[in-house]
């Protein structure tokens, strides 16, 4: 893939720092960062009576994009002394915010609906935030002030905006929860940077901070990460950061924190690429974050898990490591050899340099609302440099999903990806895993496979666990471990689902994707072996057919038909698809399944009778 992402990527000219673009303090109409210039300057003329006498909007007015009906941003011009009737609007409107963002939303103090900044004087500011506190404290949510700036105008008296996050957990929830895959190649600092953040100690600058990530005694020997490990970071309803730093246990993190990232540590040398495809497939990140050495720049396999995570349509962010080590013009060097890298036609993102606190609040906004936009941060896990705007911008970062979306996933029926299976004492059998879609409790009756033969076997829930700690219910999109008592663990295996017995799932052995062809060295026709990946199954394919060609090269099209040569699978229509063998690399998405006659009327009681 190498060859093909330096094709596409390619070298391009241009240095200009990204660090400008989408900063919040340079709105200036026409500037291309959502900013409404004549049209919206059109509506100001209809909202002027409501603007205070000394105010007169000159050209330069600065704006924000137009407020919108749907999403967890709201603009509120001022917030003094309202009604009742008006403060029970209030808090309705702030509710539905806080659904949209599932438990999260902004408020836009002193900003016109259409997106003007129109700002506040002192007082009226400080009657707004209580008021906002007020409505808060009714819904039962906690506030914090992301950042007050101040508008530039003629005016004699000086106007302020402020930005403010309101955060309340669902009551049917424990906490918010976000996937963060980490990726970066080999000695990028990706383990000692995850350390830091969860431990809260700094490193000694010899790998001290990420001892307690490693799972086997050759990574601890080696300093390699070569399998899949997990860390959280909590955030409380406030902002404040919740983590190992005052010797809390799992179980406390989760219950003080109101919002919790879960970092999917990565294996970032080229042995382990499988171990990586397979976590950032089957583990659903909501976001990537790519770490990049700033002494050694882009190099080993930085291009190709970046490819990964844009093959996946995975949201990704940078940041810069051990920047303590170089000079400032190493560092900027590695800053413009990244926008060079993501300007290119086969990515198409736009770079934005993180430099101050107030950069890393529009950075979360921006990101979540145009996967475009592409933070970079630039950080030492040594000295602790800049480390306080990476946290300011996991706070803020929204989730991806709208809970519409995850209401309809809840309706369907569920769906578990197995992706681990470990034996433990006195409790037996857990797997661990996503739920895809549906709602899983304790002590519900499912159905596992497909096994070699197609067929599923009866198993009840026992306990559910996730973040380590117990937890009732588990919904559509959260990954826990499941108990299964004394089922067999030799019939289970990864790439396996847990589904409700009245689902039908078709499986099969054989099915059709649309492939582009990222690197080959030859020829890719009938008879090629490759290994593919589809969300949590990994299994070898053989290819039995090329629809339309007689074989296919680098950066070709087609429709395939791929045949597993060990055991069927359960695949959906529209899954994403990544193979490979050896440097053959491609992408592409499932069009079509040619289920196996039988299904699962071949249920094996045996877990029933054990």
């Amino acid at each position: 893939m190498d060859a093909r992402v330096s094709e596409l990527f390619g070298s391009a000219s241009g240095h200009s720092s990204g660090g400008s673009q989408g900063s919040a303090s340079n709105h200036k109409p026409g500037n291309g960062n959502g900013v409404v210039s004549k049209k919206a300057g059109a509506k100001s003329k209809k909202a002027r009576t409501r603007f205070p006498r000394n105010f007169k909007p000159s050209n330069n007015t600065p704006y924000l994009p137009p407020e919108a009906e749907e999403g967890n941003i709201e603009y509120k011009l001022k917030l003094v002394n309202p009604t009742q009737n008006r403060f029970e609007h209030l808090a309705t409107q702030m509710k539905w915010r806080l659904q949209e963002g599932r438990g999260e939303a902004v408020y836009q103090i002193g900003v016109e609906d259409n997106g003007m900044l129109v700002g506040l004087s002192e007082e009226d500011m400080r009657a707004s935030l209580k008021t906002l506190h007020r409505l808060a404290e009714k819904v039962g949510a906690d506030i914090a002030v992301l950042r007050e700036r101040e508008v530039e105008y003629d005016s004699d008296i000086p106007r302020k905006i402020a930005e403010v996050l309101i955060r309340k957990v669902p009551d049917d929830q424990q906490f918010l929860d976000l996937r963060v895959a980490v990726l970066g190649n080999v000695d990028s600092g990706k383990s000692t940077l995850l350390g830091v953040l969860t431990q809260g100690e700094l490193d000694n600058g010899r790998g001290r901070a990420r001892l307690n990530l490693f799972r086997h005694l050759h990574e601890i020997q080696t300093g390699r990460t070569s399998s899949i490990s997990f860390e959280i970071l909590g955030f409380n309803s406030k902002g404040e950061v919740v983590n190992y730093s005052e010797s809390r246990t799992a179980e406390e993190i989760c219950e003080s924190a109101s919002k919790m990232i879960t970092f999917i540590d990565l294996a970032g040398h080229h042995k382990y690429l499988k171990t990586t495809i397979f976590g950032l497939t089957s583990y659903c990140p909501d976001f990537a974050m790519l770490v990049v050495s700033a002494n050694t720049g882009i190099a080993g396999t930085t291009r190709e898990h970046l490819g990964l995570a844009m093959a996946l349509k995975v949201p990704i962010f940078i940041v810069i490591s051990k920047v303590d080590l170089c000079t400032r013009a190493t560092v900027e060097r590695t800053v413009r050899q990244l926008e060079r890298v993501l300007k290119q036609p086969g990515c198409n993102k736009v770079p934005m340099v993180v430099g101050s606190t107030d950069d890393a609040v529009t950075a979360a906004q921006q990101f979540a609302q145009s996967p475009s936009i592409t933070p970079i941060f630039t950080l030492s896990s040594v000295t602790g440099e800049s480390l306080d705007m990476l946290k300011v911008f996991f706070n803020i970062i929204p989730p991806l999903s709208n809970s519409k979306e995850q209401e309809e996933l809840m309706q369907q029926l569920t769906e578990f990806q197995v992706d681990e299976i470990y034996t433990v004492p006195e409790v037996g059998t857990v797997v661990g895993g996503t739920l895809y879609s549906g709602i899983c409790r304790e002590g519900d009756h499912l159905v596992v496979g497909p096994t070699e033969l197609g067929q599923f076997h009866k198993l009840t829930v026992g306990s559910i666990q996730r973040n380590r700690s117990a937890c009732r219910v588990l919904r559509a999109g959260q990954a826990a471990t499941l108990a299964l008592g004394n089922f067999d663990r030799s019939l289970l295996r990864k790439g396996m689902v847990m589904v409700s017995p009245e689902m039908d799932p078709t499986i099969c052995w054989m099915f059709e994707a649309e492939i582009v062809l990222l690197f080959h060295a030859k020829t890719f026709h009938k008879g090629f072996q490759v290994t593919v990946h589809i969300g949590n199954v990994r299994q070898t394919a053989t290819v039995e057919a090329v629809y339309g060609k007689e074989e296919l090269r680098t950066g070709e099209k087609a429709v395939v038909l791929f045949k597993f040569i060990k055991h069927p699978e359960y695949l959906k229509v529209g899954a994403k698809m990544l193979f490979r063998e050896g440097v053959t690399k491609g992408i592409g998405h499932v069009t079509n399944l040619q289920p196996i006659s039988y299904h699962y009327q071949h249920f094996q009681g045996q877990d029933e009778k054990a």
